[in-house]
């Protein structure tokens, strides 16, 4: 706790846990259980425009060709096929069953085989038994829905060598918008968003820890055949179950979704914050 009486892992927390109860969800990687929002998920990122993002965001962190790298919450493989192509090693850890099994097919199809898989939640992970420490670069990109943020941090300081870097999010998000809207008539209850990077600076702060800071826009494109599709795939991210709420998606979807060459797509924008430092 910091000179001013605040616990900012304890802030960090009980946002989280609001975040849970109010927005009845299980947890931030419950939308990735399923393997075709995986898919969806490693397709969004695929196309020229993201390809150039991830391989700057690569380009940004020190690698070289002897680095050990350890990716906390790696998803399909977004960053961690790209990175085994530049590195000795990979280990990549993903909570959820979609995300794990993309990634392994995404890791059969490239060939890659100097990535190891840890299929569990980064608070549950021990760095003794289930990783091969220390890495020379432990990141944890957009996936840091871990209740005690502090103890998780502490947990990458064990698994590094010399460096980590969090990537996270500034201010209301183009998904925080859409639920602040839709979530009253979903649910019958405000919209809490998750803990934003304040948050976590400050718990690095009371930890010490003064990281370099680096702030930029982000637009991401949800892109879909056809209107079916985006409802499906809308559903779980709004934690639709009823056919009741499914027709509020439907009527918000009809008046956000942009047609684009005979698809449908909904633009995405966020301000995202990069903090990084050296063991």
């Amino acid at each position: 706790m910091d000179s001013q009486g605040i616990d900012w892992n304890k802030v960090w927390k009980d946002t989280l846990e609001k975040q849970l109860a109010l927005n009845r969800n299980v947890d931030c990687s419950s939308i990735w259980h399923g393997e075709k929002n995986a898919r969806q998920f490693w397709r969004m990122f695929q196309d020229d425009k993201a390809r150039a993002v991830t391989e700057k965001r690569i380009k940004d962190l020190k690698l070289s060709p002897d680095s050990r790298v350890l990716d906390i919450g790696s998803g399909p493989g977004t960053l961690a096929i790209p990175i085994a192509r530049q590195v000795a090693h990979v280990t990549a850890v993903e909570p959820s069953d979609g995300m794990m099994n993309v990634m392994q097919e995404n890791i059969n199809e490239y060939g890659i085989e100097n990535i190891d898989t840890v299929h569990k939640d980064w608070e549950a992970v021990d760095v003794g038994s289930d990783l091969s420490a220390p890495y020379d670069v432990v990141f944890a990109s957009y996936s840091l829905g871990m209740k005690d943020i502090r103890a998780s941090i502490r947990k990458m300081m064990d698994a590094s060598s010399k460096y980590i870097y969090l990537y996270w999010f500034a201010g209301e998000t183009s998904w925080d918008m859409h639920s602040r809207k839709l979530w009253p008539s979903l649910h019958g209850c405000e919209y809490q968003p998750a803990p934003k990077c304040d948050v976590l600076y400050n718990v690095l702060y009371d930890m010490e820890i003064y990281p370099n800071v680096s702030v930029f826009p982000f637009e991401h494109i949800h892109r879909y055949a056809n209107f079916e599709e985006a409802v499906e795939d809308f559903k779980s991210y709004y934690n639709v179950t009823s056919d009741s709420q499914e027709t509020v998606l439907r009527d918000y979807l009809e008046g956000i979704l942009e047609p684009d060459n005979g698809n449908l797509i909904q633009r995405g924008w966020s301000t995202r914050v990069k903090m990084w430092w050296e063991i």
